[in-house]
């Protein structure tokens, strides 16, 4: 049986903390999602707990009527808990040594498990397909699970919003983008 999971970055923000909201451009975004989803069947919608990601499937949610359930372990990745003024160059390290941690942070293999435990969970469960809401930095990580050439260069691409189709026939697990960009 072909299962569909459509994981879903988050649409344009006003910055990083779990509480930042969806900016103007981002709202208007979150509901060209609806139209984006309107021909495509949803059963279920799992959302990391960070506002902005809430709010990206608020409107879809509403449309559909199915419930938005929160899931702790799609949460960004933490990559440090102080402030790294090289964040930037310290996450691309990341990418190559999946092992890598930062105080109080996680490393990318970490954060890769849990986000794929979820997806894992979505596969076994007798749910059709499910649309995930998530992050850059853990998607990617997600994604480079299922093809360790999803790369830093690979997130530096992505986009607000962006949309991947994972698909699941027999235990074997692929994907492809599918966002068009508005």
């Amino acid at each position: 049986m072909l299962k569909k999971i459509y994981v879903v970055r988050h649409c344009e923000a006003q910055g990083q903390p779990s509480e930042s909201q969806l900016t103007e451009e981002g709202l208007k975004q979150a509901k060209y999602l609806v139209d984006f989803f309107s021909n495509t069947k949803i059963d279920r919608i799992i959302s990391s707990p960070f506002l902005r990601a809430i709010q990206s499937v608020e409107p879809l949610s509403e449309k559909t009527n199915i419930k938005i359930e929160i899931d702790e372990r799609l949460s960004e990745r933490t990559l440090s808990t102080t402030d790294l003024p090289d964040w930037y160059e310290k996450l691309k390290a990341t990418f190559k040594d999946m092992d890598l941690k930062f105080e109080g942070g996680e490393s990318s293999k970490e954060a890769m498990n849990r986000i794929v435990n979820v997806v894992k969970e979505v596969i076994k469960s007798g749910t059709g397909n499910t649309l995930i809401v998530s992050h850059g930095n853990i998607i990617s990580l997600l994604l480079k699970n299922y093809n360790n050439d999803f790369d830093f260069e690979c997130w530096k691409n992505l986009s607000n919003p962006d949309v991947f189709q994972i698909n699941c026939i027999n235990n074997e697990v692929n994907f492809e983008r599918i966002w068009d960009e508005v």
